[in-house]
């Protein structure tokens, strides 16, 4: 007992040497693997970082690290981007700072990092003293019409065009210079309440003028003819990077469209930057922005789910007795009745062997008399009995995935490749003697062997999918000798399909190929094999049955939509053939006395975000959107109206709004303007777009330019409602965007609508 309690204490004593001595990198190691779990990306790096200074060898703490170091400044990077998003600049630096810090290859971080030190000077130089020295700036665009005042009242004159030109110039604190070539003519001019621009538009029109501004304060009156029109107007440049275009024939795509609709001529598609740069006029160039900006999104994507089934099955079945079917009957004449040969008398042979040599099957003349049954012998037929059930099964189910960019060409293979011998070649010549192979002078080729769809998807707004289809399935069929070399037979089978066109998620068969081959073969005895129960004992009854069939599902999913959104459906003025323009909403309501308009702001180019509006919410009760009556029984078939009513609200403007419902219960077939925005006296927009499938509804209501909004409770909208099938169905509003005449938001509660149909 005393020894092994010495030998104990020893052991015990060198284990915690032992331990004691092994470095804490594991521990370390699985404190960063936890923090990499939850994301905590820094303290993971930190925790690896460790690690390795205590064990430099490890390899495996070595790609931690590395890979760390990527992940830490990507994600820092993102973060950075959304604060750039969302306006705060100071915090996107930080972020950018860091990822670059952690990880100073990432190109990408650096480059915002530099977009955020920009944006942060240029806010600064923005408000600092305009007696500071700055860099002289490049002009982004003309110079804009700067009156003294926002509007002119009713004007009614009838005089030479360039005396009314300059009385309305003195109205609204301009001067105006006028082309040597100008030629005035006696006009007559009645004009109520509008803005300067437009008092000259409609006195450059009634004169055949063109006018633009030389300065914020200075017009200059020109004849209007394209030759004027190409020495005086402004033109800009502007570059539009573009984002989805996958391949130059899209970027030529746009640039003949634009050349075509808006007879933009000084237009350039540079494929290497993905970019279109256009030099135009200032309306030309918004046009084309606007046009660009939306078409360029991202194109739909179709996710199709294919399944192929193959299943084989071959049986046989040999069953019978097969006797013999031939007799062998030979002649075998005794010895006694065979002739002797002539040198069997000598006795004695130089061979040593015996004389007797003729021929068997043999005999004399004087013998045929002495022949009996004991010459002649017969071979009797064996027979074979076969009871074989052979049954083979076997099924093959494939079932892949193909994501296909929206017009797009892919390909599925399933299969193997098989070679084929081609070239010139000496089949078998002096195989045995020399070992040359014949191989020698041979080629080969691999075609493919198995199932092949070749599709083309096309999205359509409706969730449907068009697909054009091509499907080939190939399989071994056997070979052939060919001058010495076995070539493969390939069965063939193509499907064209043309153009399908399914619902999002339907299912469609195509390519059921069913092969069946039947081989019934009867081998035994005349006249006895054809006897029923009998046939068994004297012949031999195969049955062969060879059955393939091979099945192909196809079921598109779409997993991105075309992003249409309501203001891409809406209309833009862009003036007329000779005289492309663009016109902008006033920022400023009539009536208003500011004493100074201002400015048109630049129209953004794709891609680019303008800081929205502060928020305005109205006085006193929150503003709402309620449906009267809110809940409706209908019977089926039947159509009923129900309107959307706006209370408590102030300056309203503009309605865009997307509205929901069970598409299987009710349908909304109309939407009508219920005379609260238009204020009883004027017409407004109503765009509409209903989806019919979905249960979605998108409708835009909005005021004429140049006018105020309006304020109270009254009906917005009429919903045209009519019941398809029993149940209960809510209307809702899942998306509002309203705004006041400032093209600030106003922030809006909204109830819903309860519809049941009998």
């Amino acid at each position: 007992m005393f020894l092994r309690r010495e030998l104990y204490l020893p052991l015990v004593a060198l284990t915690g040497i032992l331990l004691a001595g092994c470095p804490k990198t594991n521990q370390y190691f699985e404190e960063g693997k936890k923090a990499e779990e939850i994301q905590d990306y820094d303290t993971a790096l930190v925790d690896y970082q460790r690690a390795l200074r205590e064990n430099p060898m490890n390899a495996e703490y070595k790609l931690r690290a590395a890979r760390m170091h990527a992940m830490d400044g990507q994600f820092h990077l993102q973060q950075g981007e959304k604060f750039l998003q969302q306006g705060n600049l100071e915090m996107a630096l930080a972020e950018f700072e860091k990822a670059v810090g952690v990880d100073p290859s990432n190109m990408a971080a650096q480059q915002e990092l530099e977009k955020a030190n920009a944006l942060i000077s240029e806010k600064s130089a923005a408000g600092a003293s305009k007696l500071a020295a700055a860099p002289p700036q490049l002009r982004s665009g003309p110079p804009q019409l700067r009156p003294q005042i926002g509007e002119i009242g009713a004007l009614t004159m009838t005089n030479n065009s360039t005396v009314v030109f300059e009385t309305i110039a003195k109205l609204a604190g301009l001067s105006v210079i006028f082309d040597p070539d100008f030629r005035a003519q006696r006009i007559s001019v009645q004009l109520p309440a509008v803005t300067v621009e437009q008092a000259l538009e409609a006195v450059a029109l009634a004169s055949k003028a063109y006018w633009k501004p030389l300065t914020p304060n200075v017009i200059f009156v020109a004849p209007d003819n394209p030759q004027n029109r190409r020495a005086y107007e402004d033109e800009v440049v502007k570059t539009f990077y573009l984002r989805n275009t996958l391949q130059p024939t899209d970027l030529t795509e746009i640039v003949t469209g634009l050349r075509a609709m808006l007879n933009i001529q000084k237009i350039v598609q540079m494929n290497s930057e993905n970019a279109i740069v256009i030099r135009a006029t200032p309306d030309q160039v918004t046009a084309a922005g606007k046009i660009i900006d939306s078409i360029d999104r991202a194109r739909p994507e179709v996710l199709i789910h294919v399944r192929v089934l193959t299943a084989n099955r071959d049986r046989l079945r040999q069953l019978g007795i097969l006797p013999g079917q031939t007799v062998a009957v030979a002649f075998t004449p005794r010895p006694t009745l065979q002739p002797s040969s002539p040198s069997s008398s000598s006795g004695s042979s130089s061979s040593g062997t015996s004389g007797t040599s003729s021929t068997v099957g043999q005999v004399t003349l004087n013998n045929l008399h002495s022949l009996s049954s004991a010459d002649w012998s017969a071979t009797l037929p064996g027979a074979t009995a076969e009871a074989i059930l052979t049954d083979n099964q076997t099924h093959i189910i494939q079932d892949p995935e193909i994501r296909i960019t929206d017009g797009e060409k892919a390909t599925l293979m399933i299969g193997e490749k098989v070679p084929i011998a081609t070239g010139s070649f000496q089949a078998g010549v002096g195989v045995a003697a020399t070992g040359v192979n014949p191989l020698v002078n041979t080629q080969f080729t691999y075609e493919p062997v198995g199932v092949q769809i070749n599709v083309q998807p096309r999205v359509h707004p409706d969730n449907q999918v068009s697909m054009k289809l091509t499907i080939e399935i190939s399989s071994l069929a056997g070979s052939e000798n060919i001058g010495g070399i076995n070539q493969p037979i390939i069965a063939q089978n193509k499907i064209d399909e043309g153009e399908i066109r399914l619902t999002e998620g339907q299912a469609s068969v195509l390519g059921g190929l069913i092969t069946r081959t039947q081989t019934v073969n009867v081998n035994g005895i005349p006249g006895l094999a054809q006897v029923p129960l009998m046939k068994y004992l004297f012949s031999q009854n195969s049955n062969e049955l060879q059955d393939q069939e091979v099945l192909i599902i196809l079921t598109p999913h779409i997993v991105r939509f075309a992003p249409i959104t309501a203001e891409d459906l809406r209309s833009l003025d862009t003036g007329s053939d000779m005289n492309i323009r663009v016109y902008r909403e006033q920022e400023q309501a009539l009536g208003e006395t500011s004493g100074q308009q201002a400015p048109p702001s630049p129209n953004p180019g794709p891609g680019t975000s303008t800081p929205a509006a502060a928020p305005e919410s109205p006085s006193g009760a929150a503003a709402q959107l309620q449906f009267n009556p809110a809940n409706v029984v209908l019977k089926q078939g039947d159509t009923t109206t129900i309107g959307l009513q706006a209370a408590n609200i102030k300056d309203l403007f503009s309605v865009p709004l997307l509205i929901h419902y069970n598409p299987a219960v009710i349908q909304i077939t109309e939407i009508r303007d219920g005379g609260f925005l238009s204020g009883g006296n004027q017409s407004i927009a109503v765009v509409q777009h209903i989806d019919p499938q979905r249960g979605e509804a998108v409708v835009s209501a909005t005021r004429q330019p140049n006018t105020p909004g309006v304020s109270g409770t009254g009906t917005l909208l009429g919903l045209v409602v009519k019941a398809v099938g029993p149940g209960t169905s809510a209307i809702q509003i899942l998306q509002v965007n309203a705004r006041n005449s400032q093209q600030g938001m106003i922030p809006l509660v909204s109830g819903e609508a309860t519809i049941q149909v009998q």
